[in-house]
């Protein structure tokens, strides 16, 4: 652990962070994949995070500053639910993407691959190659409650196709087949609205439910591959390799809401704070840009790193953000703290 240290901010921004390295770890090995199309950490807590090393899903505890292995990919993994007509052993899995919600992990592979495991059970509930076609890497994965309070687990695939589980038994909800390959599906808050981008200047708006696509997003200059859900449902922010992140009001799509630039690079990672205040919007490398929702976007801190951004998790509280960078000399997972700004009377008659 290094002294933590603080980046200059822009003080009228009230998400000013100071900024320490919780470790030095080799977040994943980016061998010669598509490293762009992964999001390879997840913050359950500002105590807890999920987090790719090599082929390890591995468990930070910033308060025992130690971690721990949750689920090693290399060796076979044998389903625990043997019921499930889908289920089949998998090994030597390299995970290209994942997700921690509702105590369950899942993860996606590089050669169509899909991994869930329960956080409170041993062992592994459900694995399956889900797609026959080897170079069908799963691109994104989701966790989400439908309407009706069921858990549903979505996997976005290369094969141009949206797959949607059952999370208690891994049934198959539906199938859901677009006419590119899918980079990134996420659901709205309230279970009913998928949003579908991928190897397309349009963005879909699709039934969670059925796939029937009731909606497009016209604008970007070039293909999608980042969505995050505004908390209140009403936003969606979709980031593109045009360099650019576009506002979307899903109760009217004719134009994007608003324009948010990056530096560089395409935006691969998006994620909002939990109370909707802050949207964080990552880089290939290098930089993580943070708006104030509650400024109309207008306000932003740009934190400048260095190395591979592996993914970015805000804490629940909306107390931390996290940063997984995955250079392979300084690969390092940062967090970064909320500044906060209290102004009290001076006096008081």
């Amino acid at each position: 652990m290094e002294a933590r240290y603080s980046f200059l901010q822009t003080r009228s921004f009230h998400m000013d962070m100071d900024a320490s390295r919780l470790c030095r770890w080799k977040v994943c090995s980016l061998g010669g994949h598509n490293f762009m199309l992964r999001n390879l950490l997840w913050a359950t807590s500002k105590h807890d995070v999920y987090l790719m090393q090599n082929y390890s899903v591995m468990h930070w505890s910033s308060l025992l500053r130690r971690g721990k292995e949750v689920l090693n990919a290399a060796k076979p993994i044998i389903p625990t639910l043997k019921h499930s007509g889908l289920a089949h052993p998998v090994s030597r899995v390299q995970i290209s993407t994942m997700t921690v919600k509702e105590n369950l992990m899942v993860a996606g592979g590089f050669h169509g691959e899909l991994i869930c495991k329960n956080l409170n059970h041993s062992g592994v509930a459900f694995c399956s190659k889900i797609t026959p076609d080897d170079n069908a890497i799963t691109n994104a994965v989701d966790v989400s409650r439908n309407p009706s309070g069921l858990l549903r687990v979505i996997a976005a695939n290369n094969d141009s196709q949206v797959r949607v589980f059952n999370a208690e038994n891994f049934a198959s909800l539906g199938c859901f087949k677009y006419d590119w390959s899918v980079n990134n599906a996420s659901v709205s808050p309230d279970g009913k609205l998928l949003a579908v981008l991928g190897d397309s200047t349009e963005g879909l708006i699709a039934d969670a439910n059925t796939g029937k696509v009731t909606g497009s997003l016209k604008g970007h200059l070039d293909y999608s591959f980042a969505s995050a859900w505004h908390p209140d449902g009403q936003i969606l922010a979709t980031g593109n390799q045009d360099t650019t992140c576009r506002l979307w009001d899903i109760r009217n799509l004719s134009e994007s809401l608003a324009v948010l630039k990056g530096r560089m690079g395409a935006i691969r990672a998006l994620r909002f704070t939990s109370d909707g205040r802050f949207l964080a919007m990552a880089e290939p490398a290098d930089f993580v840009h943070i708006f104030d929702s509650h400024s109309g976007y207008s306000q932003s801190q740009e934190i400048d790193l260095f190395g591979e951004i592996a993914g970015i998790s805000f804490s629940p509280d909306t107390e931390a953000l996290f940063v997984g960078v995955a250079d392979r000399t300084y690969g390092s997972l940062l967090e970064f703290t909320r500044k906060r700004y209290y102004h009290y009377l001076d006096s008081m008659l």
